[in-house]
């Protein structure tokens, strides 16, 4: 038996060699697992029965909650006829490129066959989603929330509601995803689409009961792969309080525009007199016709349906949207992912290393329509980019091979790849010569939205950027024959997919790569590829 003064002696040690080591001190962040089958199913949300994608049986798919920095496992057992990626739109996937869900990062998953996505969902809040990356498969479904939550040591910087709802706002074609491909594979646009959804179901079928006087959280995300929409609730206003990872200040709005592939959430008070129902209204911007569909919110006891007329809607004219955007600001003051407050990052006196000037275009090449950036119209090569650049594969790319300036020359199918140095802080001017409205997302970081503008942009628009407090996002729109500059600091290594949200122009060209990259070997700044890697293409090969 150890006598008073040896066990305190043995305490003291065992407490120093604790502190040392940081192992016995320091639990790992959460686990969250997760088993999904990729199956077709039968969907009618048009009432018209068609093939649609489920993961375990629904549509949509399961929603992930997490807190930030769980490490995520999710097992994607794809039992389709086609081989199958799933994106994680928004999640930035820090030091582990390996796997984030494209053509461009990692091979497909095989029909018949399961792999294991892990990730962790590092220094990030926020309202998320996922979907299908490859061909046209996120028409058909296979997408589903992902939201991320503070840790309980970070506060909110708004009142704690009393319940969440998950409102996924996505196009719909009445057509098969396969045939699509065809008619786009063939040159032919599509056409708009068929009509709206609320969380996968037709009009007025989507319902969210609250109780009077009660404050509700509404994430709500443009899921859809063609046409921007506005969202509104009859009678009722909405406080933004972030997007896409980013809190906001809390401006009340009566509708709010919310672009393909970009996600906010609100608070909702339910103030109203009488507890019945009311109409939540999500409808197309700039599309004639407009596209309208309809989600109840619920007052418990309720026995007094929705009565219309629904709640009005802006116009078709642009500036109404571009001026509601300039007015989404970021709030200094509050805490992000961590404790710091969101306006420590002062992105404004951070000198411009290079200047990106982007175009779209829509041409012919070889008597078909595609579409493309800089006149390079972007081809998945059968070995992804970042597998043949960390194996050092030739042959598969060009580095720069998306020129900085528009060359207003004939597009050029290749694989189209922009090449940048580890923290590289650059401007992007997405410059849009088009009469429709363009969206953009950029995988692996979220950048600032410097400003927005009609016409072409001009060296003298930078003195209309907002250096102070604008908002990260990860997608941005550029309104037709108009121009949207961003401000991004590179700061995660890998290969990152920047593509158009509108996902037939991605199908058809209008994508590239932007190779992050130094030749420090750390695992601080990427991880090796991971054990269960898939290979494919010369990969495979070598």
């Amino acid at each position: 038996m150890l006598k008073m003064g040896q066990a305190s002696f043995l305490c003291i040690c065992l407490g120093m060699v604790c502190l040392l080591s940081g192992i016995w001190v320091q639990a790992e962040d959460p686990y969250l697992y997760f088993t999904w089958e990729v199956t077709y199913g039968t969907v009618s949300p048009l009432n018209a029965p068609q093939r649609g994608i489920l993961i375990n049986n629904q549509f949509p798919g399961p929603t992930i909650d997490a807190v930030t920095n769980d490490n995520v496992l999710v097992n994607v057992i794809n039992k389709l006829d086609v081989p199958f990626l799933i994106t994680w739109n928004g999640i930035k996937q820090r030091r582990t490129p390996w796997q984030d869900g494209v053509l461009g990062t990692q091979c497909p998953i095989p029909p018949n066959s399961n792999w294991t996505y892990k990730f962790q969902v590092k220094d990030q809040i926020g309202t998320y989603n996922y979907f299908p990356s490859i061909g046209m498969q996120r028409v058909a479904g296979g997408y589903g929330a992902f939201n991320v939550n503070q840790r309980s040591v970070i506060s909110k910087p708004y009142p704690e509601p009393f319940e969440e709802f998950n409102v996924l706002v996505s196009d719909w074609y009445n057509t098969d995803f396969k045939i699509l491909e065809q008619r786009l594979d063939q040159g032919t646009p599509l056409p708009l689409p068929d009509g709206l959804l609320i969380n996968g179901l037709p009009s007025g079928q989507a319902v969210f009961t609250g109780e009077k006087d009660k404050l509700y959280k509404f994430r709500i995300s443009n899921v859809g792969v063609a046409v921007a929409i506005n969202f509104r609730i009859q009678g009722h206003t909405m406080t933004l309080i972030e997007v896409e990872g980013a809190h906001t200040l809390q401006e009340i709005y009566e509708s709010l525009d919310v672009h393909v592939g970009q996600s906010v959430t609100v608070l909702v008070r339910l103030h109203a007199p009488m507890a019945k129902d009311y109409f939540i209204v999500a409808s197309s911007r700039f599309t004639k016709p407009i596209l309208t569909t309809t989600g109840i919110l619920k007052y418990a006891g309720s026995t007094t349906p929705a009565a219309k007329p629904l709640p009005v809607g802006p116009t078709y004219h642009l500036h109404w949207s571009m001026k509601q955007a300039r007015t989404i600001r970021l709030n200094l003051t509050a805490n992000a992912a961590r404790p710091n407050p969101q306006g420590s990052f002062h992105y404004g006196t951070i000198n411009v290393m290079r200047t990106i000037f982007l175009t779209n275009t829509a041409e012919k090449v070889n008597g078909k329509l595609r579409y493309a950036i800089n006149s390079i119209s972007h081809v998945d090569p059968p070995t992804p980019l970042k597998l043949a650049d960390w194996y050092n594969i030739p042959g598969v790319f060009k580095l720069n091979s998306v020129p900085d300036m528009p060359t207003n020359t004939t597009p050029v199918l290749a694989p189209g790849v922009l090449a940048f140095e580890l923290h590289d802080f650059v401007e992007i001017i997405f410059q849009n010569s088009e009469y429709t409205v363009q969206s953009y997302h950029m995988d692996g970081s979220s950048f600032y939205i410097a400003g927005y503008g009609n016409g072409p942009w001009t060296p003298a628009m930078r003195r209309r950027y907002n250096l102070a407090d604008t908002v990260p996002r990860h997608t941005v729109q550029v309104y037709p024959v108009s121009w949207t500059a961003i401000l991004v600091s590179l700061d995660n290594k890998g290969m990152w997919n920047l593509r158009s949200a509108i996902w037939s122009r991605r199908y058809l060209g209008q994508q590239l790569y932007m190779r992050v990259w130094n030749d420090e070997k750390s695992l601080f700044t990427e991880a090796d590829p991971p054990p269960n890697i898939l290979l494919c293409g010369l990969v495979k090969k070598a």
